[in-house]
C-alpha cells in the first residue's frame, strides 16, 4: 500500500483510538442503554429539568459513538477497495481510495475535537479576558494582539463577539480587555486558551533594535445559564462605579457609567463600560461574576477528580506560558507546539486552530507539556 495512503490510515486509526480511551467505550455503551430505558420510562417528563439533561446526555453519547463506529466502518471499506484496486492494477481507483482516506482523516480530526469537547461547559458561550502584563506600551501591544487573534477567530468560525470592557494603552494596544464570544462549544474550544503568554521579538518601539519580552494574561471563562443557579450574597460584594473611558460623546463621560464589582472572598474582579447605563453595566457585570464564580468550581471539580494521577512536575493547565518568538524576517514559532509560522497574522490567525487543537488533546490525553525558556 502507498506510503501516503498508510499515513492517513495510521492518523485516522490514533484519532479513533483517542476517541474510544476518551469515551470508555464499553462504559459509554452500557450508559447509553441505561439513557435509552430512561427515555422510555413515561414518568421521565414529571421532573421537566431532569429530563432535558437526561435528553442533552443521550444525544451527545448517541453522536460520539455514532461518529466513531462511521469512521471505522469507512475506514475498512476503504481499505478493501484500495487493496482490491491494486490487486487489478487500477491505479485510477487506487488514487480515488487515496483522497477518500484524506477526506475522511480530516473528518476524524474534527470529529476527535468536537467529541473531546464534552465538558459540563463546553457548548456555553465563553468570556475571553485579557490583561496586558508588565512591559508597558510593549505588553500593551502584545495584548491588543492577543484580542485581535481571538476575535478573528471567532469571527472566521462562525461566531459572535461582543467587545464588555476595554481600556486602551497610552500609546498602542491595550490594558485589559473582555470579549464575549457567543457560538457553538466557544468555551469549549477557548478554555485551553487560559494563562499566560510571552512574545519575545526585535520591539518597534526600541529605537535601538533590541530584544523584548513581553507578557499578557488570558482567562477564559463559560457563560453561565439559566440552567445554572449561582446564588451571590449581595454583603459580600463591593460595587465601585467611575467614568467610562472612550472618545466621548452622551453618556460616555460626562456620568459614572461604568461598574467595577469585587466579590470580597475570591477576590475576583469584574467591570464592565460597554453599556450606557450603569444599570445595565451592572447587571453585565453580575452575569460575569457568576460565570468566574462558576470557572472556580469547575476547575476544583477537575482538580479533585485528577489529584490521583496528576503529577507534581506537570505544568497545570490554566497556568501554563505559552510562548512565542518572533524572529527576523517576521518568523513566529509557538514553543509550546512546535508551529512556526511566517507572519505574526498568521500566529494570530491561521496556526490557531492547530494551536488549541494541540493543546486539547494534550489536555485530555494528559501529556506533559514542555515549554521552552527563550530568555
Amino acid at each position: 500500500m502507498r506510503a501516503e495512503a498508510q499515513a492517513h490510515i495510521d492518523q485516522i486509526n490514533a484519532a479513533t483510538a483517542l476517541l474510544r480511551r476518551f469515551l470508555d467505550w464499553d462504559r459509554a455503551l452500557r450508559r447509553l442503554e441505561e439513557l435509552n430505558a430512561r427515555v422510555e420510562d413515561p414518568t421521565l417528563w414529571d421532573d421537566p429539568k431532569g429530563a432535558q439533561e437526561v435528553m442533552r446526555e443521550r444525544r451527545r453519547l448517541e453522536e460520539a459513538i455514532a461518529a466513531t463506529r462511521k469512521i471505522e466502518t469507512e475506514l475498512t471499506d476503504t481499505v478493501e477497495l484500495i487493496e482490491m484496486a491494486e490487486a487489478e492494477g487500477d491505479e485510477g481507483l487506487v488514487d480515488d481510495g487515496v483522497a477518500s482516506l484524506a477526506d475522511l482523516a480530516e473528518r476524524a480530526e474534527r470529529d476527535k475535537v468536537a467529541a473531546l469537547l464534552a465538558g459540563e461547559a463546553d457548548a456555553n458561550n465563553s468570556y475571553v479576558e485579557v490583561n496586558s502584563g508588565a512591559g508597558g506600551t510593549e505588553s500593551n501591544d502584545w495584548a491588543g494582539m492577543l484580542q485581535r487573534m481571538y476575535s478573528r477567530w471567532a469571527e472566521r468560525h462562525g461566531m459572535k463577539v461582543e467587545l464588555i470592557d476595554h481600556h486602551a494603552g497610552e500609546q498602542a494596544g491595550i490594558k485589559s480587555a473582555t470579549l464575549l464570544v457567543k457560538g457553538e462549544n466557544a468555551y469549549g474550544n477557548l478554555k485551553t486558551e487560559s494563562g499566560v503568554h510571552r512574545l519575545v521579538r526585535i520591539s518597534p518601539y526600541d529605537s535601538s533594535a533590541r530584544r523584548h519580552t513581553s507578557f499578557a494574561s488570558v482567562w477564559v471563562y463559560p457563560e453561565v445559564d439559566d440552567d445554572i443557579d449561582i446564588e451571590i450574597n449581595e454583603s459580600e460584594l463591593r460595587i465601585d462605579t467611575y467614568r467610562a473611558s472612550g472618545a466621548g460623546g452622551q453618556h460616555v463621560n460626562t456620568t459614572d457609567s461604568a461598574v467595577r464589582i469585587t466579590h470580597i472572598p475570591t477576590n475576583i474582579v469584574v467591570q464592565c463600560q460597554n453599556q450606557r447605563s450603569q444599570h445595565k453595566n451592572r447587571a453585565e457585570a453580575m452575569k460575569q461574576l457568576k460565570a468566574r464564580l462558576y470557572e472556580v468550581e469547575l476547575q476544583k471539580r477537575e482538580a479533585e477528580a485528577n489529584a490521583s494521577a496528576a503529577a507534581k512536575t506537570d505544568i497545570g493547565w490554566g497556568h501554563q506560558i505559552r510562548s512565542y518568538v518572533l524572529q527576523p524576517y517576521q518568523l513566529v514559532k509557538d514553543l509550546r507546539t512546535g508551529v512556526t509560522s511566517t507572519a505574526p497574522s498568521d500566529v494570530l490567525d491561521g496556526d490557531l486552530d492547530r494551536f488549541m487543537a494541540a493543546a486539547l488533546s494534550q489536555r485530555v490525553t494528559g501529556e506533559k507539556v514542555e515549554v521552552e525558556d527563550v530568555d
